[in-house]
Parts: structure tokens; C-alpha cells; sequence
């Protein structure tokens, strides 16, 4: 089984609120129509509330805390595992939630261990992704920003604004590098808040975004995904009680 998750909240002045949510339910569709019938696998509706308290105070944005989203996540699996599903592939389109469901898998698993549950991020399971993107927005562009925008301009273009914000990037204007060795995210990463880093809630560049490279980063999400749930499907792995 194959549940995706997503976000309302805020994208900048050019994105709409559903940016999380709208990508991890066409990229999963568009890749479960390519993924070979003689494999089992299913989907669940689209969870569009996600864990988002970085981005309160902005407008749009509608946080489910963790106090929700955990037992969301434990109950629908304990149903699914009494089922006899034997996987749960948590597929998830916004950052600010990975650590959160990473850790309702283990709990998840620790509770029902012959099902395995996998947490997932659509951004960084396709090897190919992180080439079409130069630096510094490949680590620099964390929200709305190059990436996202042209993904949405080939997705849906009509949800775009005219605006293309460059802001939150840190060290630009009045905005303060991490002292040496630390870090956004990353290796020593700290619990930033967008208004830490941001007055538009972007943080990146959305200057050179373009249908084109969206339309480059959704081929090779999908080709990326279909190949990595096929790998997985005709696997043993991971291994069940």
C-alpha cells in the first residue's frame, strides 16, 4: 500500500497552498499507471494536511500537529497491517514533515512488525533530480523556489503567479549565515522558521523557473519512482517478523 501525503500552507506570492499536495498526487498517479499490473500495489486518498508549524504566520498555512498526525498515521496503519497488508509506503511531498513520519514509521513498525512501513520523500529518491538543478538553489532553493515553481509551471500553470521571488537565502542583505559548521539542514542542521529567513515565505530563487525544466523534473521523478517501487516490489525487502 501507498499513501500520499502533502501540505496546506504557504508557497510565496506565486504558488498556491496546495504545492505539496498537488505534486505527491500526480506524481504518484502518473507513475502507478507505468509500474508493470502483474505488481500489487495500491494507493490511499491523498493526505493533504500536513505537519507545517514552520510556516505559521504566514497566510493559508493550516498546521496538523504531531499530536494529530501520529495517531493518524498509527491508526490507519494498525487497520492496514490487520489486513494483511505487508508494506506501507509513506510517499511524501513537503520537507517540513519527513523527520515526523520517519518516526511514526519506526513506531509504526515497532507496533505491527510484520508489516514493513517506509517513509519516503518525492525529491530525494530519484538519482536524476539533483542534477537538473545548479547550485546554489540545489541546496539553497528549500521552498518555493526554482524547483517547485517549474515543476507547478509544467503540472499546473494556471496555479502560477507572475511573481518570481528571490528571498530567504541566507547571507543575502540583512539575512545572517549559520555560524561555520552549521547549517539550514543537512549535516548539523538547526529548527529554522521561514520568518526566521524569509518576509515573502520563498526561500530560494523562482527567477529562472520554466515549464521546461519542470517538465524535465517531472520525467525524471516519475521515471525515478517507477523504477524504485518496482526494485522494491519484486524484492523480499525489507524484511518482516
Amino acid at each position: 500500500m501507498i499513501w500520499p501525503f502533502g501540505a496546506i500552507e504557504q508557497h510565496g506570492p506565486h504558488l498556491p497552498l496546495c504545492t505539496d499536495a498537488l505534486f505527491a498526487e500526480r506524481i504518484l498517479d502518473s507513475v502507478l499507471e507505468l509500474v508493470s499490473e502483474e505488481l500489487p500495489i495500491w494507493r490511499l486518498p491523498l493526505s493533504s494536511f500536513g505537519f507545517s508549524p514552520e510556516h505559521q504566520g504566514f497566510p493559508g498555512t493550516l498546521n496538523l500537529g504531531a499530536e494529530a498526525l501520529l495517531p493518524l498515521v498509527m491508526a490507519v496503519g494498525r487497520d492496514l497491517a490487520a489486513a494483511g497488508f505487508d508494506r506501507l509506503i509513506l510517499f511524501n511531498a513537503h520537507g517540513g514533515q519527513i523527520a515526523l513520519l520517519q518516526v511514526a514509521a519506526r513506531q509504526l513498525r515497532a507496533r505491527q512488525p510484520a508489516m514493513a512501513v517506509l517513509p519516503c520523500f518525492l525529491w530525494s529518491g530519484p538519482e536524476g533530480v539533483a542534477r537538473l538543478v545548479p547550485e546554489p538553489e540545489r541546496h539553497e532553493g528549500l521552498h518555493a523556489a526554482l524547483a517547485e515553481t517549474s515543476l507547478m509551471l509544467h503540472l499546473a500553470p494556471e496555479l502560477v503567479g507572475r511573481e518570481r521571488p528571490h528571498d530567504g537565502v541566507p547571507g543575502q542583505g540583512s539575512r545572517d549565515l549559520p555560524p561555520p559548521g552549521w547549517s539550514l539542514e543537512g549535516a548539523v542542521p538547526n529548527a529554522w522558521l521561514t520568518a526566521d529567513l524569509s518576509a515573502s515565505g520563498v526561500i530560494g530563487n523562482a527567477g529562472g523557473a520554466s515549464a521546461e525544466l519542470g517538465e524535465a523534473l517531472f520525467h525524471e521523478l516519475v521515471t525515478g519512482w517507477k523504477q524504485l517501487l518496482e526494485a522494491l516490489l519484486q524484492s523480499r525487502w525489507p524484511p518482516r517478523g
